[in-house]
């Protein structure tokens, strides 16, 4: 007796499918990047504000300036950042309490972040910002 023996077809994948999936894909993602608005990755202009108070705050507070070129005031005298801490802590507990950072649009990040690290290691819990109003 003879058995016939099928010859078995190599499985072949179904492209048109796989075509149609990748197209879904590409539209997908060629709508959902259009929908991204160009931002840079940090833009902030910090010194103004519509809520801003024209009370004499700064009369109240101990101010820890930063200005444009970096250095570092603690009511009007020149302290080092590295100094700050210890400046800090030797104020009074009232002048420490009401402590309240004013920094220039123009400070670097870098120096604004080491300062508030100073005064928040040297106990200060709440720190406001001192801003102006928009003209």
């Amino acid at each position: 007796m003879k058995i016939a023996v099928r010859k078995r077809r190599a499985p072949s994948i179904i492209i048109v499918s796989l075509v149609d999936i990748l197209t879904i894909l590409l539209i997908f993602f060629v709508v959902s990047t259009t929908f991204k608005k160009d931002q840079p990755e940090v833009q902030i202009n910090l010194p103004e504000s519509q809520t801003a108070t024209n009370a004499p705050a700064e009369t109240e507070h101990a101010i820890v300036s930063v200005s444009a070129t970096d250095d570092v005031l603690l009511d009007g005298r020149p302290v080092a950042v590295d100094e700050l801490q210890k400046a800090v802590i030797d104020l009074p507990a009232g002048r420490k309490s009401t402590l309240a950072l004013q920094a220039d649009k123009k400070a670097s990040f870098g120096t604004i972040i080491k300062v508030m690290d100073a005064l928040k290691l040297a106990g200060v819990k709440n720190l406001p910002a001192f801003t102006r109003g928009e003209k």
